[in-house]
């Protein structure tokens, strides 16, 4: 039971509902136990041959309008208790949404997508389930079968009720040990799901990759033996799950031979009428439900359990980006100042920053080129504070970052990644996902700007075009280029291009470049690029090596210094033309 006090908090969150459908529910079960009463009061009438047409009339009136009542009330607990159940379900997937996109990129090393997916899902199904069924039957089962019993008990004969509970200390161990197994054979089924909800999700993602490797009948016998873990996982846990029915029926079965056994002897002692012992057995088959709640209350009890254990150990591991209590809502203009003596990786010990100190000033366009794994995109996440500084501060306008709202922060850059993310959605939608106000006439000079709007006209529905999951539909340049417009729509105070001219060809890139220059004078870029002809413009150039800037100035001054800078340029010259010899 200790799911309910879990869910306590909720309870009293909408005790007006529950307290309205258990309420509804315990006078359904009243008005039930109406009726094998009316059938005693007509059997006893029938024996002693008083019973008339007046009496059986009036009998079965109350029993219409009894009836009725049943009818109204049940419609109005189900409403209540479902539709507070309901609301659990879209407080939780709110909480869970909301936790999600406050995490940092560690918590999505520790966790997969599949598994996160299982958890809004299956999970928030089965604690919704526990929260409107469970505490359904526990009114209508178990309290509705402790009020039988008491009418069974002060109504008829004492006696004989005790007679009939002799086999229910059975039912009571009984259940207990099949939820004890139950419990473990859910957590497992759970797990089972969880891991082939990853595995779709993957193989969905990656489909052109899979196709293109010819691995489609590998990643099906991979799926079929998730499904075949699954059920296997489920049929475990149905076995037991199927005993309970057998085993109600057989100690139900058990109570009625004693109830009629020992009845009989009782009605020919005169210590109960017939239509006593009538109003008795009709009883004992109302328990019937009673018991199989009770089986019922175990399954969805053990699976709201795990369900919702597995749901707050994840709400529970804790953003560890932790904004100030007070933090400045307005974005300082000015000088940014980095200082990182030393940075690593949450749970690595691996250096990926060392002995940085530099100054970004205004309107400044600075370029961060080094080989792969340099740091140069550490740096960028660290700005956007995607991780958390152990050394060293990052400033603007002398304001430490770790002030400012985590909101204002990062609305103030306009982020264009390596990996370029689209919506299954129109690509206008996709341009104006930071600002969807935006207007028809700004998305498409966003496009321009972009060097993506002749491509755009290509295709049959133009910007309204549905570009499929993560752009599936797109050419690797023009997903590159939607990606740039975004941001450029967003006119941001500092944009960072993040090796976002990889997959352009060179005309394209120098049109992208002379459009930052001539429409960005008065605010900052930040350019990471492989190409270094995308960063001959940059006022300032940082040369990246193992974690640190070994080099720094203009493109001109690089050139002409013996190092890692002029050795990558000539190279990439000579590569240049040599490809336009070959032309």
């Amino acid at each position: 039971m200790k799911i309910f006090l879990d869910l306590w908090w909720f309870f009293r969150l909408e005790k007006k509902r529950y307290i309205i459908g258990i309420v509804m529910l315990i006078t359904v079960t009243l008005l039930e136990l109406f009726v094998p009463y009316v059938i005693r009061i007509i059997v006893d009438h029938g024996t002693a041959k008083t019973l008339t047409a007046g009496i059986l009339l009036k009998w079965t009136l109350l029993v219409f309008i009894s009836g009725i009542l049943v009818y109204g009330c049940r419609y109005v607990w189900r409403v209540q208790l479902f539709g507070a159940a309901h609301r659990l379900g879209q407080l939780l997937r709110d909480r869970f949404y909301q936790h999600l996109t406050k995490q940092s990129p560690t918590f999505y090393q520790r966790h997969r997508i599949g598994k996160l997916m299982a958890h809004g899902t299956n999970d928030i199904q089965a604690v919704t389930y526990t929260a409107g069924d469970g505490v359904m039957v526990i009114v209508d089962g178990l309290i509705g079968g402790i009020m039988i019993i008491s009418t069974m008990v002060f109504f008829i004969d004492w006696k004989l009720t005790l007679l009939a509970m002799l086999p229910m200390p059975i039912m009571a161990w009984t259940a207990s040990y099949y939820g004890k197994l139950l419990h473990h054979r859910f957590k497992k089924a759970q797990e089972a799901f969880e891991d082939m909800t990853e595995d779709v999700q993957q193989n969905i993602s990656s489909v052109r990759m899979i196709k293109a490797f010819g691995k489609q009948d590998s990643e099906l016998s991979q799926f079929k033996k998730r499904m075949n873990q699954i059920v296997s996982t489920n049929l475990s846990a149905a076995r037991i799950d199927a005993l309970y029915d057998p085993t109600i029926f057989i100690i139900t079965g058990v109570s009625f031979l004693i109830s009629i056994g020992f009845g009989s002897w009782f009605v020919l002692q005169g210590k109960i009428t017939i239509g006593q012992l009538t109003q008795f057995t009709f009883y004992i088959g109302d328990l019937i439900w009673p018991m199989l709640a009770l089986g019922w209350l175990f399954n969805i009890i053990e699976r709201g359990r795990a369900s919702y254990g597995r749901l707050q150990k994840l709400l529970q591991d804790e953003e560890p980006i932790i904004q100030v209590s007070q933090p400045i809502k307005q974005l300082p203009s000015g000088e940014v100042k980095i200082y990182i003596p030393r940075f690593t990786y949450p749970n690595s010990n691996l250096v990926a920053l060392q002995k940085l100190d530099l100054n970004i000033f205004p309107r400044q366009t600075i370029g961060l080129v080094g080989r792969t794994g340099s740091g140069k995109t550490t740096l960028l996440r660290l700005l956007l504070r995607e991780f958390e500084l152990t050394e060293g501060q990052i400033r603007l306008s002398e304001i430490d970052h770790r002030h400012i709202a985590l909101k204002t922060l990062r609305v103030a850059f306009g982020y264009v990644p390596q990996e370029h993310m689209l919506f299954s959605t129109t690509i206008a939608e996709n341009i104006a996902f930071g600002y969807p106000a935006a207007t028809p006439e700004e998305i498409e000079q966003a496009a321009r700007d972009a060097q993506v709007h002749d491509d755009i006209l290509q295709f049959a529905q133009g910007y309204q075009t549905v570009v499929g999951e993560r752009g599936v539909t797109l050419s690797g340049g023009q997903k590159q280029r939607i990606s740039i417009a975004r941001a450029i729509l967003l006119k941001p105070e500092i944009l960072i291009l993040d090796d976002a001219l990889s997959a352009v060809d060179a005309k394209t890139e120098q049109q992208i470049i002379q459009m930052i220059r001539q429409k960005r004078q008065d605010q900052t870029t930040i350019i990471v690029a492989h190409r270094l002809s995308a960063v001959e413009h940059a006022d300032q150039i940082w040369v990246f090596e193992q974690g640190e800037v070994i080099d720094s100035g203009t493109h001109r001054e690089l050139a002409k210094k013996s190092g890692w800078y002029q050795q990558t340029l000539l190279r990439q010259q000579t590569l240049t033309e040599g490809l336009e010899g070959r032309r």
